[in-house]
């Protein structure tokens, strides 16, 4: 009894975790970058109360083994980098990478992040900078007269002044990639850190061949797919509530048992 009623915490518990990555990925259904997340469970070690080839008869041998299992554990939460849609923003500043790739971003310790979310801004000094502040790598500077800026698909930035004559090549952007994007680890703020598992970062110019190309004036949506994750929320309530019933059923056959008497 006491297995039973552990067995259906452990599936409570991913059942929560399943709720908490749902609500995670609904969240930011309208977070630009952003990639949904999919918890990963694996069942948990078995009981074995009787193994392969016992039996009360000598002449006959069982062909398989009697074994109980001890529940379920979450063991991770996969990324998905799927392209998410490319919403036009007639922001010039707005790059969406169409293809594989990260834009990386200098934080503030000196250290490299990356990022899907295109969403730049100009600082006081004229550096191109993320929503957050961080600068854009490799730097972009832009003049205090610039009227317009020009984003090519390789990453090229053109620049314009109100003196006229031609615009002028100011700096390109670089993209990254990874052997195993997945195993990328988020801290937030529409960011990615290179882990061990996710591999040294590839640096390469957007278009050339393995790199998504840069669209200025563009986005890129979210990944989540609604209905699905509705689905899968609905999925996970059941779930839940049926591991809860078996609690509530060990607890009756508990009741029972102790409210035997002896005749």
């Amino acid at each position: 009894m006491n297995r039973a009623l552990r067995t259906a915490a452990t599936g409570m518990y991913a059942q929560q975790l399943n709720i908490d990555t749902i609500a995670h990925n609904l969240a930011n259904v309208n977070t630009s970058g952003f990639k949904k997340s999919r918890p990963e469970f694996q069942d948990l070690m078995y009981q074995t109360l009787k193994s392969t080839g016992v039996s009360q008869n000598p002449n006959v041998q069982q062909p398989g083994e009697l074994q109980v299992g001890t529940g379920t554990v979450p063991v991770s939460t996969q990324k998905s980098f799927a392209q998410g849609d490319i919403q036009p923003t007639e922001n010039q500043l707005d790059v969406a990478i169409e293809g594989e790739g990260f834009l990386q971003v200098r934080r503030p310790d000196g250290t490299l992040a990356y990022t899907r979310d295109g969403s730049f801004k100009l600082s006081g000094e004229g550096s191109l900078v993320t929503s957050q502040g961080y600068l854009v790598e490799p730097a972009v500077s832009f003049s205090d007269d610039t009227t317009t800026i020009s984003i090519a698909r390789d990453g090229t930035i053109e620049a314009a002044t109100s003196g006229g004559g031609e615009p002028a090549k100011i700096g390109q952007f670089e993209l990254a990639k990874f052997v195993n994007p997945a195993g990328l680890s988020s801290i937030g703020g529409n960011l990615f850190v290179e882990t061990t598992a996710s591999g040294a970062p590839i640096i390469g110019t957007a278009g050339s061949e393995g790199f998504g190309e840069i669209l200025q004036g563009m986005l890129e949506s979210s990944n989540v797919d609604v209905v699905e994750e509705m689905v899968g929320m609905i999925t996970a309530q059941r779930a839940y509530e049926i591991n809860a019933k078996t609690i509530k059923t060990v607890e009756d056959m508990l009741n029972v048992a102790n409210g035997i008497k002896r005749g």
